[in-house]
């Protein structure tokens, strides 16, 4: 008789602890999956812009403005990665960067292919390095709307690189290929940001 109570017992506890592992699973698979659903949302750096900034066009040149004139339409259409890459799935910032460029009749040069398209962040800083365009952060120079921000790893869009659509003492205002996915727009002081290495000059 006490047998088939311990067993009972037995059973009625193994389905408990069995129901709260699953719970436990199920729990961490939400709290896991909780970051992705906010980094696809939220804000990588500072704020994320809905929709695209009102610039001064009066302050720009004609290079900025075809710039920016690619940059507003590629944010109301994204296309996806292959689209700026040639066709090639690859992590397609650097190519986003490219593109936008080319589009806008300032193509970039790919040290190692000649062609157009840099797909690597590195090589893109190479590229303006060797142009005698490339600013570090912590010099004098001020970014200037269509100019190219280089991100090191360790900063919060990890390697990473995008354009600035505007600039003031105290805030910076990037568009940005594969940023969550898509084009997206960020806004924040480059002062609290770790990690931004410097900009590639128009």
């Amino acid at each position: 008789m006490s047998t088939v109570r311990t067993r009972g017992f037995g059973r009625t506890r193994w389905l408990l602890l069995t129901s709260l592992v699953v719970i436990g699973v199920l729990g961490t698979g939400a709290v896991l999956a909780m970051p992705w659903w906010q980094d696809r949302t939220g804000a990588i750096a500072g704020e994320r812009l809905p929709d695209f900034p009102a610039i001064d066009p009066a302050a720009l040149d004609g290079n900025q403005s075809r710039v920016l004139s690619v940059l507003r339409t590629e944010y109301d259409h994204p296309g996806d990665g292959p689209k700026y890459a040639q066709g090639v799935d690859e992590p397609w910032c650097a190519d986003f960067v490219s593109w936008v460029w080319s589009q806008a009749g300032q193509p970039l040069s790919n040290p190692n292919s000649g062609g157009w398209r840099i797909p690597g962040v590195a090589t893109l800083q190479e590229y303006f390095e060797s142009t005698g365009r490339f600013a570090a952060l912590g010099s004098d120079y001020r970014p200037r709307t269509g100019d190219v921000v280089i991100y090191a790893a360790g900063s919060p869009f990890g390697q990473h690189t995008n354009i600035v659509l505007s600039a003031d003492d105290h805030l910076l205002t990037t568009i940005g290929g594969n940023e969550q996915g898509t084009v997206r727009i960020h806004r924040y002081d480059p002062a609290t940001v770790p990690g931004i290495v410097g900009f590639g000059r128009m």
